[in-house]
């Protein structure tokens, strides 16, 4: 179950990331030096330690969790609060770690140059 629900709240997430790549202004670039720059830019980002973030979201969400539950329930409720929690916090920090990959690389990007339009 636990499982599944860090999926479902992950998945957005996940996607929104994959769709999201740098617009750059291209008039008067030469594409084949911008796809080697762009490749060298992502390869920075993939530095981003995105499966950390989202562990520390995970477990600070459990302690919240936990926390909550047990001041309103009972241990069973503090227990499915503490899965809830980690749930909702993995998906938090796993959002700011892909967040962080896209501004290294249009950051990187705007370094060497390009308008990055977004």
């Amino acid at each position: 179950m636990r499982a599944r629900t860090i999926l479902l709240l992950s998945l957005p997430l996940w996607l929104a990331a994959c769709a999201n790549k740098p617009i750059v202004d291209t008039k008067g670039v030469n594409m084949a030096q911008y796809q080697q720059d762009l490749a060298e830019c992502e390869s920075y980002a993939q530095q981003v330690q995105v499966a950390g973030k989202a562990a520390t979201g995970a477990v600070a969400g459990a302690v919240v969790g936990a926390a909550v539950g047990a001041a309103v329930g009972n241990s069973n409720t503090a227990g499915r609060a503490a899965g809830a929690g980690a749930a909702v916090g993995a998906s938090k920090g796993t959002g700011r770690g892909l967040h962080e990959k896209q501004r290294v690389t249009r950051n990187c990007l705007r370094h060497r140059g390009y308008a990055v339009l977004n």
